[in-house]
C-alpha cells in the first residue's frame, strides 16, 4: 500500500469516528432520511494531523471498494446541494463495481436526453411565451431580440451557470461551459457559416458586439486572476449588458434616422445603404397549407376533444412526411413534449384565440403552480409543513383546483377571456424551473462522471456541457444560412453569447452573493482555464483584426482557418488537462 492511499484511508477512518461519535449524540444522518451536517466544509478539509492531501471527492476511486460509498457519504465534497438524484451514491453505493461501465453508459443516455428536455422546453414553451410577453409589453424588434428573445435562446446555458454558481466547487463547471460556448460558437458555429454561404457581415454590428463581448471576456479574465467575484463586479456585468441593450437601441434608431434622411436625398435601396443593413430581408412567398385541411362544413368540438386534441403532441400529416431519422428523435421527443403539454401553458398571439384551451387551461391552473412548488429549490418549498401539518403542496393543489373551477365555468371554449395573456406569464415561469431543473440534473451528472474519470470541472464545461447547450444553436444557424439569412445567422452567434456570459456571471454571482452574504471565490483548475480563457481571446482578436482586412467580406478560407483553430485548441485543452502540458515548477 503506497502512501497516498495509507493517508486516504487514515482520513476515511477520522470521518468515520466522527459519523459515530454525532451519531451517538443523537445526530441524524443521511441513513436516517435526513442531510447531516458535516463539522467539516469544503474548504476545511485541506488538511488533518494525519494527511497532508487535499482530499477531494475524485480520490473515491483510490479507495477500496468496501470504503467508497462511506467516503461519499460522509465527505462533504461529495455532496450536492441540489437535484433530485444522487448519482455518486448511484454508482458507488447501489451498483457493485462490475457494473460501473452499465453506470456510465446509463448516465451518458441520460445527460443526453436531458440536453433534448433543455432544447425541447427552451424552443417550443419558454421562447413562445416570451414572444408573447414581447408583443403584450409592445416591445420594439431589436428591444425584444438582445433581451427576452436572446434570453430565451440562451436559456440552457444561463441557466447552467446560475446552477454552477451557486455551489462554489461547480464554479470551475460554469467558467468552462461559458467560455467553451464562447469558443465554439465564435469559431465552428461562425466558421461553418462562412462556409455554408459565403456572405458580407454588416461592418458595424459585427464591430460593436465583438467588442463588448471582449470586454465581458476581459472581465472574466480579471475576476480569475483576483480569485473572487465582489457585488459590486457583480452589478458590473449587469450593468454592462443594460449598456449593451441600450447601445443597440441608439445605434438602431441612428441606423433609421440615417436611412429616411438618405432616402429623400437618393434613390431607396443603394448598395451603401445595404451593405450595412441590420435588417435582413424575409420572404414573402409563404403559404398557409393549414387551409386546405379545414373541413367545409363547421362543427363545435365537445369539451373532451378540445383536451385530447391539445395534449396530443405528434401531427400526423407532418408525419407522413418526414425522413425515419425525424420520426425516431421525435418518439423520443414524445413523453417530454406530453408533459410539457400538460404542465406548461402557451400564448400566441399571432392565433385568433391566442391558443386558449379552456380545459386545458383550467388544468394549468392546477398543475403548473404545483409544478412551480415541486421544482422550486428542489421541491425544498413544496414539501415544507405549514405549522407542521399541513404541506405547501396541498395549498397549492387547494387554491389552484378552485381558481381552475371558477374560471371553468365562467369561460367558454370558443372565446379567450380577457385574462389570458396572464398565462403567458405562468407559462414563462413554469417553464423556466423546468429548464432550471434540468441544468441541476446536467450539471450534477457531469460533476459525477469528472468524479469517476478524474476530470476537472473546467474540461468538462469547455467540451460535454458546451457542446450540449450550443448544439441547438449551431444546428438553428446553419439552416439559417442553408435559407439565405447567413448574416443573421452570423449577428446571433455573437449577440447571443453576450448575454451568456455577462448574465450568466453577473446574475449567477448575484445570486449566490445574496445568500451567502459574502463575495464568490474563484478557483480556477490549474492552467486549463488560463488555456481557455486565451483562447478565446485569441479567436476574438484574430476575427476582429481578419474581418475587417477582408473588407467584411467572410469566404470558406476564413470559415475553416476558425474551424482548424477550434480543433488546435480542442488539442491542447486536452494536453493540458491530462498533464502533457505542464508549467514547470520554479
Amino acid at each position: 500500500m503506497t502512501r497516498r492511499q495509507k493517508d486516504l484511508h487514515r482520513v476515511l477512518s477520522l470521518f468515520l469516528v466522527l459519523r459515530m461519535v454525532e451519531t451517538v449524540s443523537g445526530a441524524r444522518g443521511p441513513f436516517t432520511g435526513t442531510h447531516m451536517s458535516s463539522p467539516f466544509s469544503a474548504s476545511d478539509v485541506k488538511q488533518t494531523p494525519t494527511a497532508d492531501v487535499y482530499i477531494q471527492c475524485r480520490e473515491v476511486c483510490g479507495l477500496n471498494v468496501s470504503d467508497r460509498c462511506d467516503f461519499i457519504r460522509t465527505n462533504p465534497d461529495c455532496r450536492s446541494e441540489g437535484g433530485y438524484l444522487n448519482y455518486l451514491e448511484g454508482i458507488f453505493c447501489h451498483l457493485p463495481p462490475n457494473l460501473l461501465p452499465l453506470a456510465i453508459t446509463l448516465y451518458a443516455f441520460w445527460l443526453l436526453y436531458l440536453f433534448l428536455i433543455l432544447g425541447v422546453t427552451a424552443a417550443k414553451f419558454f421562447c413562445p411565451n416570451l414572444s408573447a410577453i414581447c408583443t403584450l409589453l409592445k416591445l420594439s424588434h431589436n428591444v425584444a431580440g438582445v433581451t427576452f428573445l436572446a434570453f430565451g435562446n440562451g436559456a440552457p446555458d444561463i441557466f447552467s451557470a446560475l446552477v454552477a454558481f451557486s455551489d462554489p466547487r461547480t464554479a470551475g463547471l460554469a467558467l468552462g461551459a461559458l467560455f467553451g460556448a464562447g469558443v465554439l460558437v465564435t469559431t465552428v458555429v461562425a466558421g461553418g457559416i462562412a462556409i455554408l454561404r459565403p456572405f458580407t457581415a454588416a461592418s458595424r454590428p459585427f464591430l460593436r458586439d465583438i467588442v463588448f463581448y471582449m470586454v465581458a471576456v476581459f472581465l472574466t479574465f480579471t475576476a480569475l486572476y483576483l480569485g473572487r467575484v465582489t457585488l459590486a463586479w457583480a452589478l458590473g456585468y449587469l450593468g454592462l449588458y443594460v449598456f449593451y441593450v441600450l447601445t443597440v437601441v441608439v445605434c438602431t434608431w441612428l441606423y433609421r434616422w440615417q436611412r429616411r434622411r438618405s432616402l429623400v436625398y437618393s434613390m431607396p435601396g443603394t448598395p451603401e445603404m445595404l451593405s450595412n443593413s441590420e435588417v435582413e430581408p424575409v420572404s414573402s412567398n409563404s403559404y398557409d397549407y393549414s387551409e386546405e385541411y379545414r373541413p367545409l362544413l363547421f362543427y363545435q368540438e365537445t369539451t373532451a376533444q378540445i383536451l385530447a386534441r391539445a395534449l396530443n403532441p405528434l401531427d400526423y400529416r407532418k408525419w407522413r412526411n418526414k425522413s425515419v431519422y425525424w420520426r425516431a428523435l421525435k418518439v423520443l421527443k414524445l413523453p417530454v413534449e406530453f408533459l410539457l403539454l400538460l404542465t406548461v401553458p402557451v400564448v400566441d398571439p399571432d392565433k385568433d384565440d391566442g391558443n386558449w384551451k379552456r380545459p386545458l387551461n383550467c388544468l394549468h391552473l392546477v398543475i403548473s403552480p404545483l409544478v412551480l412548488a415541486l421544482t422550486l429549490q428542489s421541491g425544498a418549498y413544496g414539501i415544507y409543513e405549514i405549522g407542521g401539518l399541513f404541506p405547501v403542496w396541498a395549498v397549492v393543489v387547494i387554491v389552484g383546483t378552485a381558481l381552475a373551477a371558477v374560471t371553468f365555468f365562467a369561460t367558454s371554449n370558443s372565446e379567450p377571456p380577457r385574462f389570458h395573456w396572464l398565462f403567458a406569464f405562468l407559462g414563462f415561469l413554469t417553464s423556466a424551473l423546468w429548464i432550471n431543473a434540468a441544468a441541476t440534473e446536467v450539471v450534477n451528472i457531469l460533476r459525477s462522471l469528472g468524479v469517476v474519470f478524474r476530470l476537472s470541472n473546467t474540461v468538462l464545461g469547455l467540451t460535454l456541457l458546451a457542446w450540449g447547450n450550443s448544439i441547438g444553436d449551431a444546428f438553428s444557424d446553419f439552416t439559417l444560412a442553408r435559407q439565405g439569412y447567413p448574416r443573421m445567422a452570423f449577428a446571433a452567434c455573437f449577440g447571443g453569447i453576450i448575454l451568456n456570459i455577462l448574465v450568466g456571471v453577473g446574475l449567477g454571482c448575484l445570486l449566490q452573493i445574496s445568500r451567502s452574504h459574502a463575495e464568490v471565490k474563484l478557483e480556477p483548475d490549474g492552467l486549463l482555464v488560463w488555456v481557455l480563457a486565451g483562447a478565446l481571446g485569441l479567436s476574438l482578436v484574430c476575427s476582429l483584426v481578419s474581418v475587417p482586412l477582408q473588407c467584411f467580406q467572410l469566404n470558406k478560407v476564413y470559415g475553416f482557418c476558425l474551424l482548424l483553430f477550434y480543433v488546435t485548441f480542442l488539442v491542447v485543452a486536452l494536453l493540458t488537462e491530462f498533464g502533457v502540458i505542464h508549467l514547470k515548477s520554479v
